[in-house]
């Protein structure tokens, strides 16, 4: 769980409000090479236009994105490429986020924690290294293969709001800071004292 004596919270989302891109979107040009990915999401361009225009659930479009990319692949090499693409999520940090996260990582009353959509898989590596918690969505594995499914819900909108309640006792800080930049993240504001939206612009 978490450490009682921490007083203050601080939920981040991680793509568009600590990273200044999507890093699925970067995960999987970094797999698969500007031409397959180029490709791939031409193929997939009408469940692209379907999720803009809210004819299809984000879980239903991110799994079908996933299956086509990663249906099969061996658990040990997605892995293994989630460790080399590591060290390129420090390059997309914003600056903002670099401050505010050594900011509040360096206070000892604070807890900090990142929320994201984006697979556990690469985020979590970031997080361990950092020495933050992380709620993110599940990849579903198969007889040690990735299957592009997605195991439980997208960590997205109310799931987030959700997975932060059972992993925190919110009522056990006295102040909860949220940072998003989303509509996915509406929920997980809605929990704070203090909300940065778009992404470190303080809102009421």
């Amino acid at each position: 769980m978490y450490d009682i004596s921490k007083k203050r919270l601080v939920l981040f989302d991680f793509d568009g409000t600590l990273t200044s891109k999507d890093t699925l979107i970067e995960f999987i040009r970094f797999y698969h090479g500007d031409f397959r990915f180029i490709l791939g999401f031409t193929l997939l361009s009408p469940i692209l236009v379907m999720l803009k225009l809210k004819l299809i659930h984000n879980q239903k479009a991110k799994e079908i994105v996933l299956r086509y990319f990663f249906h099969g692949t061996p658990e040990t090499t997605f892995h293994r490429q989630c460790l080399r693409f590591s060290p390129r999520i420090e390059k997309l940090l914003r600056p903002e986020a670099r401050i505010a996260l050594q900011q509040y990582t360096t206070d000892p009353e604070t807890a900090v924690a990142v929320v994201s959509a984006s697979p556990e898989n690469w985020v979590r590596i970031w997080c361990d290294q950092a020495n933050i918690p992380c709620i993110a969505t599940r990849l579903e594995n198969n007889n040690g293969r990735i299957t592009g499914k997605i195991t439980g819900k997208n960590c997205f909108g109310q799931e987030k709001a959700e997975r932060i309640q059972q992993q925190f006792d919110l009522s056990q800080f006295s102040e909860i800071i949220a940072y998003g930049d989303s509509a996915g993240d509406r929920e997980m504001l809605a929990l704070a004292h203090k909300k940065f939206y778009k992404p470190f612009r303080q809102i009421t």
